[in-house]
């Protein structure tokens, strides 16, 4: 009876999604046990448009078993018109799905990559370049005495963090083997990336990052592999990228904050076995429900 009253005071209240013009998404693991059941991975739906607006903290909308594009358009579809035709941006990380789940569903709004995916792929291409290396010059994986090995942390670290230690080996590192060109190279981009995500002025930040898509998608020499792929990406997915320094800014920050927030009550409920339930623990958790449940 308690859990048909939540559900009640939850969805059947008129303000719950109301007003929602930044939408954020995101996959979610409600559980670690395989077996049968519910699927391991859930998608949430997040609330951004106070956050945006400075008026408020996001809140978490609903929870939704799986992740796949299915999810995203059925729940969408699910909405009333007035809702879909609210939301004008909707933030996420690179997977195509949900990408497309969106585009199909709300042809109107705009997607927002999120610059830590961004980051994160560019890091994972220097990553690439680096182990590449190793292999072609030693001819083995990553030793504690090879200097492509040691620098691993240092060239990932943002170059306005690092002190006279960390230059000083990545100038080692650049000195010691003609073909490091390729990932000092790789290096400069990816600190580019993160530049232009830093930058106080988005207008700015947005002409740093169109540079970077620019010079990739040009020809680019041989022997810079991880690059290449990274343009390619990059260049598929520009209009999501670039879209994040002109819409104030929406990111999924927010909603992976949220995501740690629903980890931590996973552990402090040791765990969930009924996916009905977790999603109402959930929504009281993180939905700023409290003086609707206080009516209980």
């Amino acid at each position: 009876m308690a859990t048909n009253a939540a559900k009640s005071l939850i969805y059947a209240h008129p303000d719950h999604l109301a007003g929602v013009r930044v939408l954020g998404i995101d996959e979610h693991c409600w559980k670690h046990v395989r077996g049968q059941g519910k699927d391991s991975f859930a998608t949430i739906f997040v609330d951004l448009t106070p956050l945006i607006d400075g008026t408020g903290r996001a809140r978490l909308l609903d929870v939704k078993a799986g992740r796949s594009a299915r999810v995203v358009t059925t729940w969408l579809q699910e909405r009333s018109p007035a809702f879909r035709d609210g939301v004008k941006v909707v933030t996420m990380d690179g997977f195509a799905g949900y990408h497309s789940a969106t585009t199909e569903s709300l042809p109107e709004s705009v997607p927002v990559m999120d610059p830590f995916h961004v980051v994160q792929l560019a890091g994972q291409k220097l990553t690439a370049c680096r182990q590449r290396l190793q292999q072609q010059i030693h001819g083995h994986r990553g030793r504690k005495k090879d200097l492509l090995y040691q620098g691993r942390r240092t060239l990932l670290t943002r170059r306005s963090l690092l002190k006279k230690r960390g230059t000083d080996r990545l100038e080692r590192l650049w000195a010691e083997h003609d073909d490091h060109i390729a990932l000092e190279v790789t290096y400069l981009v990816y600190q580019d990336v993160i530049d232009a995500y830093q930058h106080p002025d988005r207008k700015t930040g947005r002409r740093l990052m169109q540079t970077v898509i620019d010079q990739l998608r040009r020809g680019l020499p041989h022997g810079l592999e991880e690059l290449a792929q990274l343009g390619r990406t990059l260049w598929r997915k520009r209009a999501q990228v670039l879209a994040f320094f002109e819409r104030g800014g929406a990111s999924n920050g927010p909603v992976e904050a949220i995501n740690g927030r629903l980890e931590h009550l996973r552990g402090i409920g040791l765990g969930f076995r009924n996916f009905g339930h977790y999603v109402l623990r959930c929504l009281l958790h993180s939905g700023q429900l409290s003086n609707r449940v206080n009516a209980l």
